[in-house]
């Protein structure tokens, strides 16, 4: 009989040092422990609407639909838990220790199964007693829905769990802080399974070849991009086990949403052909049952590693920007922090930072988030870069003080959760934009270690080596970030930067070709054609020359930085406001950039 499986949040609690209190007094411990189940952990469980799977000897497993009811639960036990025993000293008392996670579970009529049960335990075991620990995937869900603040305690290595766990915890000092409810219990309410609104499953992927053998290629696909997708901020995604339950079944898109709980799937197939590779993807709506996007791509073999790994980055890469468009346009009348999160993603992608208007529109939709929720790090480390930039640009009345309060809400993310990888780049990206170029590129470093597929951290990493010196090293980063987003909206600077790079090493004509591209994929900008200004006039070109730097100073307001070398170099570069990286860079930028626009027309002053 096919097993009953279904996503569910998991609670596991057990009492701390248990068999130093059975041993110390056994019929006492006992009696206590059944009084906190009957009269505290029962009741509310009932209350946030959970299951009492069973009780564990020291403890108690439930399960329950939401994700935040289990949360909130656990809270408010160990919150009640500290009036109790208030008689008795502090070693003597009974105090738990509560874990939750979010995954699935293989149902039975007295018991659940499965490893989103074993890491619910495995991360009560991490609790602190009086405090709770809880998994990634709960903290992406309820981060903006809960007003708690967990601790990020980095990947864990537990027992009989093959991958690191992310763990977050509530101290028992922060449980304490939280004020004693005193409502009466609230009546269960059936609550209908909404699913999240960046949720998805990544169905094994079909192996349309004629070797059945090439099935592991497709597996580690599916596995790849599971992986990949949960690294994303905010997604919440199935697990391998469970998405390979449906290998080779025919599936109904929308039973699985409404089994799975979940907003999106991901499905596709893989065929080879002798050395050829064609790989198909496509997302569909759980809800509607329509195909939402599609992609092919096509690829020779080679190092089979790392095609699998490129292949893979490419859509997470892609996904990541769609799903930001679909659900930012998918507006509420009552809009949350993860709405305005949303719709300041899609706003980045749509026109990102390329005007004061464009900019400005993005960056309050961001505030609103963090205004709402005022522990978000990605609301956080999103303001802290475009504060940056816009003190970077010109673009603020006050520079000195946007580049203070970026440093400072900067600090407050990686101090919330040093790990994160969009809180890594926001520091670097406000040590970029102030010249401090060599200390930004650990941070890029750490961010792209945290989420390879973030590809402004590539950009941005790539900025900063061309600033430090390492020329060659920042095209292979450029040319890497164009091979995993070929369609990427900022796609224009990949090429800009290589073309500067190749100007400065000397190598004219091959820098003309990319200027070419970046201007052709950023037709606003007025870098790509200043730069062109510069190429043209050094190849003796200066008719070309003199057209390309009209044309950049038609794209930028009068008296911009095109209009004189003098405002050029205030301006700056990749690195900040007059950066134009560490000397011997900046004579390369002399011998190259600067000699061309003079000759094309530009004046000093």
């Amino acid at each position: 009989m096919t097993a009953t499986r279904r996503l569910a949040a998991i609670l596991a609690a057990d009492v701390a040092g248990y068999s130093r209190l059975m041993g110390a007094d056994e019929e006492g411990t006992h009696e206590r422990l059944q009084a906190h189940l009957r009269e505290l952990v029962d009741p509310k469980i009932t209350e946030h609407r959970g299951r009492i799977v069973k009780n564990t000897g020291d403890g108690v497993l439930a399960e329950f639909s939401s994700v935040v009811d289990a949360v909130r639960c656990g809270v408010e036990m160990q919150r009640g838990m500290i009036d109790r025993e208030l008689d008795l000293p502090e070693e003597q008392r009974i105090r738990f220790r509560i874990g939750v996670n979010l995954g699935d579970v293989i149902v039975e009529e007295h018991d659940i199964f499965g490893d989103g049960v074993n890491i619910a335990a495995r991360l009560e075991g991490l609790a602190e007693p009086g405090g709770i620990c809880i998994s990634r995937m709960v903290r992406d869900n309820v981060r903006d829905k809960l007003n708690y603040t967990f601790e990020d305690l980095g990947e864990q290595q537990v027992k009989n769990i093959a991958r690191p766990v992310r763990a977050y915890a509530l101290r028992p000092e922060a449980v304490a802080d939280l004020p004693a409810s005193s409502a009466p219990p609230a009546k269960a309410v059936p609550q209908p399974n909404v699913a999240p609104r960046l949720s998805i499953v990544v169905l094994p992927f079909a192996n349309l070849s004629n070797d059945p053998e090439q099935q592991y290629f497709a597996d580690g696909i599916t596995e790849d991009l599971t992986t990949d997708l949960s690294r994303l901020a905010g997604m919440l995604v199935i697990s391998r086990n469970t998405a390979f339950t449906y290998q080779g079944k025919r599936v109904d898109t929308k039973q699985i949403g409404r089994e799975l709980c979940v907003r999106y799937v991901l499905e596709g197939s893989v065929r080879r052909s002798s050395n050829e590779i064609r790989i198909n993807a496509q997302l569909i709506d759980t809800e509607s049952d329509a195909h939402l996007w599609a992609e092919r791509f096509d690829c020779v073999m080679a190092d089979l590693f790392a095609l699998q790994n490129e292949i893979t980055s490419r859509i997470a890469i892609a996904l990541n920007v769609e799903l930001s468009r679909r659900e930012a346009a998918s507006r509420t009348d009552n809009p949350d922090a993860l709405e305005y999160i949303l719709r300041g993603r899609a706003a980045y992608w749509k026109s990102g930072l390329q005007s004061p208007d464009s900019f400005a529109e993005t960056l309050g939709l961001y505030e609103r988030a963090l205004a709402l929720d005022p522990r978000s790090v990605e609301a956080k480390s999103q303001i802290a870069n475009m504060l940056a930039v816009r003190a970077a640009n010109g673009w603020s009345e006050s520079p000195e003080s946007d580049f203070r309060r970026a440093e400072e809400i900067a600090e407050q993310a990686l101090e919330a959760s040093p790990r994160d990888y969009l809180a890594r780049y926001a520091k670097g990206s406000v040590l970029r934009f102030q010249s401090r170029c060599e200390e930004a590129i650990p941070e890029y470093e750490a961010a792209l270690e945290s989420n390879p597929n973030w590809l402004n951290s590539l950009d941005f990493l790539a900025a900063c080596k061309l600033l430090t010196g390492s020329i060659e090293e920042a095209i292979s980063l450029e040319q890497r970030a164009i091979r995993l987003g070929p369609r990427d909206p900022y796609i224009g600077n990949f090429y800009l930067r290589i073309g500067q790079a190749h100007l400065l090493l000397a190598h004219t004509d091959e820098a003309i070709a990319w200027f070419e591209k970046a201007a052709r994929a950023t037709p606003e900008s007025g870098g790509s054609h200043a730069r062109l200004a510069a190429a043209y006039a050094l190849k003796g070109e200066t008719e070309r020359a003199g057209s390309e730097l009209a044309e950049a100073r038609r794209r930028v307001p009068r008296g911009g930085r095109y209009s004189s070398i003098a405002r050029l170099k205030a301006a700056g570069t990749f690195g900040g406001p007059g950066y134009w990286g560490v000397p011997k860079v900046h004579d390369l930028f002399e011998a190259t950039y600067f000699a061309g626009l003079r000759k094309a027309g530009m004046p000093e002053e």
